[in-house]
Parts: C-alpha cells; structure tokens; sequence
C-alpha cells in the first residue's frame, strides 16, 4: 500500500509515518516542514508543500491508494488548515483516481442526540469552538463528496506511543469515555481502518479503555 500522511510532522502524524513504515507501506509525507522529519527509511518520501496549492497537492497525490489526514493547526482556528486544507484534499483526490481517506478530527462534531452535535450544546465551552467549528467545516467537506472517507474523532491527544487498549463507537463517542487516548493507537486505528475499512462514510469516536 501507497499511503499519502498531510499533517506528517505533528504528533499523530509522527506515529502515522512511523508505524505505517514498520508495516512496510511507501509513504509519502507532505508538508511545509517535512525535512526536519528525523526518520530515514527507503520506504519514506518527504515532500515539501503547502497544503492551499491545489497543484502540489495533486502532484504529491498522484500514484497513492490511500490519503491520512492529521492536518493540525492553531486552537483558536485563525490558520483554518483544518478546514481549507481538507478542501483542497478533497477536491484533488478525485483527480488522481483515489477514493479512500482517514482523517483525523474532534469529537466535538460527534452526535450528542439523534437532533444534535456536541458542538452545539449551549454548554459547549466558548473558548473551544473556532476550532470545533474548523473540525465540522472539514468534515462537511468530506461528508459531502463522494470519497470513501472515516473520519475519527479523537478526545485529549497523549503524546504516547499506540497501546491498543482502546475503545471505539460510531457517531457518538464510546462508552465507557475517558476523555483522552494516545497519539499512537490513533496512528493505529487510521492504519488498520485504511486495511480493514471498516467505518467507510462513519464519523468514529475513540477513548483509551
């Protein structure tokens, strides 16, 4: 397998690239800062970019099965990379003939009732809902093309590696919760669900057990 990682250089897309190596996928890691990356594999092809130009995005696209997106960005949703990055991801893929992607969001745009988002809850805090807002933008992309997309819809991120000890449900978070889950076993439920598809058109949400 061919996988693409935009947002390689962050903390999920670390453990994305390393873990997609050790199973022995080419991967292209796409970004700004790529080259910083202190990983040399054979497997591993860094490419320079920026996420807004269509064209880049099409040519770093081409010849991939599968895309992973863990596109990051500032808190208070002023860069809008999660947002307008999935928009341009979106709308190249179809381009270079591929259909399946992972993407990475929040669980704020899982359903808290069968009418209503997290988000959307009047006791939703304020402070966190630009980049809830930016999560639901990116996902209504995805939501609205004809992509074979999951997109997973983490809790708290913990700069650890995967455990596999963690628990999955669709649409709304898990239960039981805890609120939080490491960066690796994000890496690892992206990876298999890109071998699995498993969740193919399902928001996902995740908690460590």
């Amino acid at each position: 397998m061919k996988l693409i990682v935009f947002g390689a250089t962050g903390q999920v897309g670390l453990q994305v690239v390393k873990q997609a190596l050790w199973r022995g996928y080419h991967v292209k890691a796409f970004g700004r800062n790529v080259y910083e990356m202190k990983i040399e594999d054979d497997h591993l092809e860094t490419i320079k970019g920026a996420l807004f130009d269509e064209g880049e995005v099409l040519a770093a696209l081409e010849g991939c099965d599968v895309v992973i997106s863990v596109i990051g960005g500032a808190f208070d949703g002023a860069d809008k990379a999660r947002s307008l990055g999935m928009k341009t991801i979106v709308s190249q893929m179809p381009k270079a003939g591929i259909s399946r992607i992972v993407a990475l969001g929040n669980m704020s745009i899982l359903n808290f009732d069968e009418h209503s988002l997290i988000l959307d809850q009047k006791d939703y805090p304020e402070e966190y809902l630009p980049v809830g807002n930016e999560h639901r933008k990116a996902f209504e992309h995805l939501k609205n093309s004809d992509l074979n997309w999951t997109f997973l819809c983490s809790p708290d991120i913990i700069n650890e590696g995967p455990t596999g000890n963690y628990i999955t449900a669709v649409d709304y978070p898990p239960k039981p919760n805890k609120n939080h889950v490491n960066a690796g076993d994000l890496a690892q439920f992206m990876l298999n669900e890109a071998e699995r598809n498993e969740f193919v058109k399902c928001r996902v949400g995740i908690s460590a057990l």
